[in-house]
This record gives structure tokens, C-alpha cells and sequence, in this order.
């Protein structure tokens, strides 16, 4: 039985302990599909098993929990990279291609169906700072962050100031691409 982790506001914790995880509408993300409930694998390593927690967070929560829950190994769920069109599969699959990855970071299962309260295993609080914002590979490449709305909305920290350095960093990152 695949353990996977939800990430969801603190202000949430009772009610799911108490009624389980509540399936999301979420329209034109995969077709035929309309509720379903995020979650990633539970990995040996704590920070890649919570390292969509900083993307969600930039997102408006202030405090998160993880929420441990199993569900059986024929349960068909969608994976994907967020990067890549979601593939039908059982959630056994899902978890071994992502624990398969060298770097798991970016990817995502999606439960089709509500989450039981007797199938949540842990709630806990998580700590602040853990993972990746804008896209899993920031902080490792050369690259900047994206300055398309959904990246870098109005109000973000630092957006402006990423925003007008946008023709510079592109100038700089095209010199150094083309002396190589």
C-alpha cells in the first residue's frame, strides 16, 4: 500500500483528522476529471517528500501540515512531472516511476477521489523553508525566474525588481551561452 503526502493549510488539520481529505474541483486540468486530491510518494528523503511545500506556501498559506495517508496498490490515480501531460496509472506505478527518478522534485500523483478519514495515517505541522519556489532547478542552474504572472505575481517578494532586470539577465545569459 503506496504511503503518499497532502499538503494542506494548518487551518485545515481538525477537520481533515476528523472527516478525512476532501476532493478538490479543479476544471480543464485533465479531461473527464473534475475532483481529485494533489499528493506526492513519501520518500526516504523528508525534504524531497515536502519539497512542493514552498511553492504552495508562495501560494498564500502561512502554516501547513502534511497529511500521511495510504491508499490501496490498484487505486488509479494520474502522475506527471508538472512540466508534462498527467498519465493514467495505478498508484503502485505512480510511486515507484517517482521513486525510480534521480530527482523526484516537480512531480505529482493525483487520487481521483476524496481520502477517507481511516485511510490518514499522520498529520503533522511542517517546518518553514523546506523545498523549491518558482520551479525545482532555481537555485541549481543559471536560469532566472520565470516573469509570466503565474511566477511572479503582483505582490510577490522581489517581482518588480526580477521584472526590470529581465532584458539584462536575458543579455547576459545569451553572452555567456554564445562564448561557449
Amino acid at each position: 500500500m503506496p504511503r503518499l503526502v497532502h499538503i494542506a493549510p494548518l487551518a485545515e488539520a481538525k477537520k481533515i483528522r476528523r472527516n478525512g481529505i476532501r476532493a478538490r474541483k479543479v476544471r480543464g486540468w485533465i479531461e473527464g476529471v473534475e475532483q481529485f486530491v494533489w499528493a506526492f510518494p513519501v520518500l526516504p528523503s523528508y525534504t524531497l517528500t515536502h519539497s512542493w511545500m514552498r511553492e504552495l506556501k508562495r501560494m498564500g498559506a502561512t502554516s501547513l501540515v502534511a497529511v500521511t495517508f495510504k491508499v490501496s496498490d490498484d487505486q488509479p490515480v494520474f502522475a506527471r512531472h508538472y512540466r508534462e501531460l498527467p498519465e493514467a496509472m495505478s498508484a503502485a506505478e505512480a510511486t515507484g516511476i517517482i521513486h525510480a527518478r534521480s530527482d523526484p522534485r516537480g512531480y505529482e500523483i493525483v487520487v481521483l477521489r476524496s481520502i477517507d478519514a481511516r485511510e490518514i495515517v499522520r498529520v503533522a505541522v511542517l517546518p518553514k523553508g523546506i523545498g523549491w519556489r518558482y520551479f525545482p532547478e532555481a537555485k541549481s542552474s543559471d536560469r532566472w525566474p520565470c516573469d509570466c504572472p503565474m511566477c511572479l505575481p503582483r505582490g510577490e517578494v522581489k517581482a518588480r525588481r526580477y521584472r526590470e532586470r529581465m532584458p539584462e539577465l536575458q543579455r547576459r545569459y545569451e553572452a555567456r551561452t554564445t562564448k561557449a
